[in-house]
């Protein structure tokens, strides 16, 4: 052999090694291009990045339309937007019901008795209820500081006037009455998640009572539950759209004044929420140490996908994913999160208290510590269960201000601006839920200290 060919057979085995190796390197990572030798893979968009962008895009188009249209055309375009937010929230709605029954369904059975049932039960509610309360009080100690609503003393309305927001539906009765299905069929058609939910946890130990029989049935929905993730993927594909279009839309109505003229309420808010989000960050770090920041960068998709389409019903589906992805146990996420959604909302319990407190001092209605307190007692029990209402916070505020003579019409001073509130409580009920289904997996001894990628 010559030099010259042993010198072309060097360079053809260092051509090979290097594409040897490159396949094995991108082998596992499905859908992935392999890049060519002497080429830099070009970076990937992730679905944070196209939301970020999406965000800034709607901001901008909003800001445009609202300069430069007149009302009625600002009319039509927040009206033709709002078909595609529409459009993508049916999606995720469709997903929803059979997704938490289930999964729901499996997680119970998988628990293997009702002791496991009634233990991991016990200790998820004993976390919803502590974070509950504190997101109230937090709310209520902040209120109390700011005084935000002495600024508008305004005069009490006349009696009778309307709201347009009926009260009556938070009622005692009504609450509890509304926990049981009249029909699975009719709660999986309206997406009644709590309705659900029991029909679950009962449908579930019988399921695991009957031995092999149930497995067939556990077995079969595992596989549907597996389908309906892959449905979620694609519907994900969406949600950039989706979130341009929301925030496009708000801000051609409301233009730079929605910030100017509740600027202070909507900043104190945010501050407040997150203050939450700190505290309840250092509580799960008691439990889970330095992995709480891992966590947050597991689940950041998911929590600007609610906030910038103000609903956390738009991640639920895909967090089911990243959390067992984080390391948390499947059947305990299972059982967890769709509680959670009606259980432990922690962004509307803290808005509860928040405004509530802001509408009785614009009236100059004095409250004491004591009526403080019970108020608080009081929004814990009547918002339970209120996951995928519209309007739901509203609702359960209303019913309140009754109880303390405060007038309803309040509530109409913060409609202007409750979308932007709602994106905060929507994407901190998603960290709260989250963070519940960690810390419970932690206790139970089922967090797994598996790799997290970030993405």
């Amino acid at each position: 052999m010559t030099r010259a060919e042993n010198k072309q057979m060097k360079r053809f085995l260092i051509v090979k090694f290097c594409q040897i190796n490159n396949f094995r390197l991108f082998a596992g990572s499905k859908g992935r291009r392999q890049p060519s030798l002497g080429h830099t893979p070009m970076p990937k968009i992730s679905l944070t990045g196209w939301i970020h962008i999406a965000v800034v895009t709607g901001v901008l188009l909003g800001l445009w339309v609202h300069y430069n249209s007149s009302p009625a055309t600002i009319d039509g375009f927040s009206s033709a937007l709002g078909i595609v937010t529409d459009v993508f929230l049916r999606m995720i709605k469709m997903i929803i019901a059979p997704l938490v029954f289930c999964t729901l369904v499996v997680g119970i059975a998988k628990l293997g008795d009702i002791k496991a049932v009634g233990r991991i039960g016990g200790k998820t509610l004993l976390w919803f209820m502590g974070a509950s309360f504190l997101s109230l009080l937090l709310g209520l100690v902040i209120m109390n500081g700011l005084t935000l609503g002495d600024e508008l003393n305004l005069p009490m309305p006349a009696a009778g006037t309307p709201t347009g927001i009926d009260a009556s539906t938070v009622s005692f009765k009504n609450f509890i009455t509304h926990i049981f299905p009249r029909n699975i069929f009719e709660a999986l058609a309206n997406n009644e998640i709590l309705q659900i939910v029991v029909f679950s946890v009962f449908f579930g130990i019988a399921t695991a009572s009957i031995g092999e029989q149930g497995k067939i049935v556990i077995k079969a929905l595992d596989a549907v539950a597996h389908i309906i993730l892959r449905v979620t993927g694609y519907v994900m594909y969406f949600a950039p759209i989706a979130a341009m279009a929301a925030i496009a839309s708000i801000t051609a109505i409301k233009g730079p004044e929605l910030l100017i003229t509740y600027g202070k309420f909507i900043l104190s808010f945010y501050l407040a929420i997150l203050g939450l989000w700190i505290i309840l960050l250092l509580i799960a770090s008691i439990f889970i140490g330095r992995r709480v920041i891992p966590l947050v960068m597991t689940i950041k998709d998911m929590i600007l996908l609610a906030f910038s389409t103000a609903s956390s019903e738009a991640a639920f589906p895909r967090l089911i994913v990243e959390l067992e992805n984080f390391g948390c146990s499947p059947r305990i996420v299972s059982f967890v999160l769709p509680l959670g959604y009606s259980f432990n909302l922690d962004g509307s319990m803290l808005y509860m208290t928040f405004a509530s407190l802001f509408i009785a001092q614009a009236y100059g209605v004095p409250l004491t510590l004591g009526q403080e307190l019970s108020m608080l007692l009081v929004l814990m029990l009547t918002s339970k269960g209120i996951a995928g209402v519209p309007r739901a916070a509203l609702v359960v505020i209303a019913g309140t201000l009754s109880l303390y003579n405060i007038p309803q019409q309040g509530l109409l001073l913060l409609l202007g601006i409750d979308q932007i509130l709602d994106m905060a409580r929507s994407a901190t009920n998603v960290l709260g839920n989250s963070i519940a289904a960690v810390v419970v997996s932690k206790w139970e001894g089922e967090l797994e200290e598996t790799a997290v990628n970030i993405k």
